[in-house]
């Protein structure tokens, strides 16, 4: 999923990684983007960065997490990402926060933000499992002493 959010917000490849796009700006600052007609260039340098932090962000949390490298990081890092996403979808973005555990399989606020919160703290607590970089490294680390 953010995987492939992320690639919505970088023009035409990865190489453009280090210039945001008016995607991402009309994604993370959807009204100051429609105020200026999604011209990025009219984008402040603050929001610039903002738009480069979270696409980064958006690419490289989830690959930490995905081989265990940083795990307990990464985590407390997403729990941050889904927050500002989740805020910015209800302030930005006008979005429908949903009811706390309803019926509504796409009330995409509340519940599912929720249930990606509760997962990534089990990371934030636990740390990767048996397989993971981390415990690889922590192994390696722990035999030289």
């Amino acid at each position: 999923y953010y995987l492939n959010s992320a690639l919505t917000k970088i023009p035409e490849g990865l190489i453009n990684l280090v210039s945001p796009s008016f995607n991402a700006f009309a994604q993370i600052f959807p009204k100051e983007a429609a105020a200026v007609e999604y011209d990025i260039g009219s984008a402040t340098i603050f929001q610039k960065l903002v738009i480069l932090a979270g696409t980064w962000a958006e690419f490289v949390l989830p690959c930490l997490l995905i081989i265990g490298l940083f795990t307990r990081l990464a985590a407390l890092g997403m729990i941050g990402f889904v927050t500002i996403q989740s805020l910015t979808d209800i302030f930005g973005h006008g979005g429908e926060t949903g009811a706390w555990f309803d019926h509504v399989s796409d009330a995409v606020i509340l519940d599912q933000r929720a249930f990606w919160v509760f997962l990534l703290l089990y990371l934030v607590f636990r740390g990767g499992g048996p397989i993971s970089i981390d415990r690889l490294l922590y192994a390696a680390f722990d035999r030289n002493r």
